[in-house]
C-alpha cells in the first residue's frame, strides 16, 4: 500500500518541471486536471518569474510547483571557453556562424533572496530543487511560507544529505530520466542507476515521502511505482508532445521518430549531464567530453548553431531532453495525459 500524497493533489502525479519547453500554460492544465503541475524557474529573470507567478495566481484552487537550480556558479575560465569554442570550428563555418561574435547562452540562475521573497509572496504548495538544496537559511525562509521543500536525488548518499538538510519529500531519479541529472555529491556517473535499482534503496534508507522518477511513461509505470512505496510518479517526456508544451518543432520531429529510442547522457550541451536523444552534436563531440566548460557556461558555443540549423529545420545542435521511454508521448492536452497516467483515461 503506497503512502498517502503529501502534496494533497486529489492525483499522485508531478509533471516534472522542464525548462525550455514550457511555461506556466502547462502547468496549469496539469494542476487543473489533478496533478501537481510544476513550473520551470531556473532560466526565469526575476521580472518573468513574477510575471508568470501573476498568470498561476489567478488558479488559486490549484496547486503548483516552483522548480529552481541551485548549483554553485563556477567562476570565469576564458581558457576554458575558448577551447570548447574551437571544437565547434568547423560547424561554424559549415552554418555561416561568425565564431567572433558568440553571445552568451540563456541564463541559468541558482535561488536566491530575490527569488525566495518572490516564492514567498506566492505561497505555492511546493517548491523544488534540482543539484541539492540552497543555502539553509533559504530553504528556512521556503518553509516558513508554507511551501514544502523537494529535491532531487541520484543515489543513496544525496537522499540521506537532503533529509538531513532539511527536505520534505525527495525525488528519486533513476538514470533513464530525460534532461539535467540531480547528482551533487559527486561527479562520477558510474552511481547513476536505474529506478527500480534506487527506489527500494531510497525508500529503505529515508524517513521522508519518496516521489519516482525515471523512464515512467504510462499508467502502468504510475502504478508500479506506488505499489513499492512511492507517494507519487514525476514524469516530464510524456508530456512533451501536448499542446500546451512549448516544445520545438524539430524536438517534436525527433521525438516521433526512430532517433527518439536511443537516447544518452551527455554533458555537450550545457556542462552537467543531461540525457537526450543522440544527435550530431552528441555523436560527434560527446556523449561526455572533458574538455565542456563548467555549467552552464558550456551551451554558449553551440547556441548559434542551434539557432542557424533549427531554422533550416534541423536537430544537428539542438539539445532534445527525453528520457529512455518515449512511448507515453502523445500530442493530446495536458490534462488528458495527466488522467491517462493516473489510469482514468484511456482515449
Amino acid at each position: 500500500m503506497h503512502p498517502s500524497n503529501p502534496f494533497e493533489t486529489p492525483l499522485p502525479i508531478i509533471q516534472a518541471p522542464m525548462a525550455g519547453v514550457q511555461g506556466s500554460a502547462l502547468a496549469i492544465a496539469v494542476a487543473q486536471a489533478g496533478g501537481l503541475g510544476s513550473l520551470p524557474c531556473a532560466m526565469l529573470s526575476p521580472a518573468a518569474l513574477e510575471a508568470e507567478l501573476q498568470v498561476l495566481r489567478v488558479h488559486q484552487q490549484a496547486r503548483f510547483n516552483l522548480n529552481f537550480f541551485c548549483h554553485l556558479p563556477a567562476p570565469p575560465d576564458a581558457a576554458r571557453e575558448q577551447s570548447w569554442a574551437a571544437q565547434f570550428a568547423s560547424y561554424y563555418t559549415q552554418w555561416g556562424v561568425d565564431a567572433s561574435a558568440l553571445a552568451n547562452a540563456p541564463a541559468r540562475l541558482p535561488f536566491n533572496r530575490t527569488m525566495a521573497d518572490l516564492v514567498c509572496a506566492f505561497a505555492p504548495a511546493v517548491v523544488s530543487f534540482h543539484f541539492g538544496l540552497p543555502a539553509p537559511e533559504l530553504v528556512a525562509q521556503v518553509k516558513r511560507c508554507g511551501a514544502k521543500v523537494l529535491s532531487s536525488a541520484t543515489t543513496v548518499e544525496e537522499a540521506l544529505w537532503l533529509q538531513a538538510h532539511g527536505a520534505d519529500a525527495i525525488i528519486a531519479q533513476g538514470v533513464e530520466a530525460g534532461g539535467h541529472r540531480g547528482i551533487f555529491l559527486t561527479e562520477d556517473l558510474a552511481s547513476q542507476t536505474g529506478l527500480w535499482t534506487l527506489l527500494p534503496q531510497v525508500l529503505a534508507a529515508v524517513d521522508v515521502p519518496v516521489v519516482a522518477a525515471g523512464g515512467i511513461a504510462d499508467a502502468q509505470g504510475v502504478a508500479a511505482v506506488l505499489a513499492a512505496g512511492a507517494c507519487a510518479a514525476q514524469v516530464g517526456t510524456a508530456y512533451l508532445l501536448c499542446d500546451e508544451a512549448t516544445t520545438s518543432a524539430v524536438h517534436r520531429a525527433a521525438l516521433q521518430s526512430d532517433a527518439a529510442h536511443r537516447t544518452a547522457l551527455t554533458n555537450v550541451f550545457t556542462g552537467r549531464p543531461a540525457r537526450g536523444i543522440v544527435n550530431r552534436m552528441v555523436r560527434e563531440l560527446g556523449p561526455i567530453n572533458p574538455l565542456a566548460p563548467a555549467f552552464p557556461t558550456a551551451a554558449a558555443a553551440s547556441l548559434p548553431l542551434r539557432q542557424a540549423a533549427e531554422r533550416q529545420g534541423s536537430s544537428d545542435f539542438s539539445p532534445l531532453w527525453a528520457g529512455e521511454d518515449v512511448s507515453g508521448c502523445a500530442a493530446i492536452t495536458a490534462g488528458q495525459m495527466t488522467r491517462r497516467l493516473a489510469g482514468l483515461d484511456n482515449s
